[in-house]
């Protein structure tokens, strides 16, 4: 019987070769995919998001393992396709306008990744335009907006309007270096988390 246990344990240390493995033998054993994902892949990505909030973990570390669970979900996402396993809700994120920083955008959503949701990544320097016309064309249920220069943090709420007087009803959610709670409450954002585990946390709360 495939050991669902190892394959989280897999997952956490970043050991792809390991995930890859115990993913085919799972299915092999015909194990249904979403037990194999939400167990073993999820179940790793959870423990590892804990870690990481509890600074046991750091960036490298969850990248490494995001990796991990990248390859596994290749074998896996034809399974749950066929399954007709649905994402836990579809997530928009991008860096706003000006800004070219994409590490902590590529964080959140390698970690949302890891928690079920599927991910529609806009890049960098992304105009309220560039947002609007993704959303309306993604479905997206949540967005996330992430500004790392203290000079770019306005275009979030130039974004944040735009897209509300676009009659969208995506929940906005916005993060970053020098953004703060007061701030995401100023400009009116329904969530902001101040790190990529917080944002899988905040995420599930305002898609439930």
């Amino acid at each position: 019987m495939a050991d669902l246990k190892a394959l989280a344990e897999a997952v956490i240390k970043g050991d792809a070769v390991t995930a890859m493995k115990m993913t085919k033998e799972a299915l092999a054993e015909k194990m249904p995919a979403e037990k194999i994902l939400n167990e073993g892949l999820i179940g790793g990505m959870e423990i590892l998001g804990v870690r990481f909030k509890n600074n046991e973990v750091y960036i490298p570390e969850v990248l490494i393992a995001a990796r991990a669970m990248k390859m596994a979900m290749q074998l896996l996402e034809p399974e749950l396709v066929k399954a007709g396993v649905k994402p836990v809700g579809k997530f928009l994120i991008g860096t706003v306008q000006g800004d070219q920083h994409d590490i902590g955008k590529n964080l959140v959503a390698m970690m949302l990744k890891g928690a079920g949701f599927e991910i529609i990544d806009i890049g960098i320097d992304a105009s309220s335009e560039k947002f609007i016309e993704r959303i309306k064309a993604s479905g997206a249920h949540l967005v996330g907006m992430s500004s790392l220069l203290t000079t770019t943090m306005p275009n979030m709420e130039k974004t944040l309007k735009a897209v509300k007087a676009a009659g969208l009803s995506a929940k906005i959610m916005v993060g970053g270096a020098p953004v703060t709670q007061a701030f995401a409450d100023k400009i009116g954002a329904d969530g902001y988390a101040p790190d990529a585990a917080s944002a899988v946390d905040v995420a599930k709360r305002l898609i439930a």
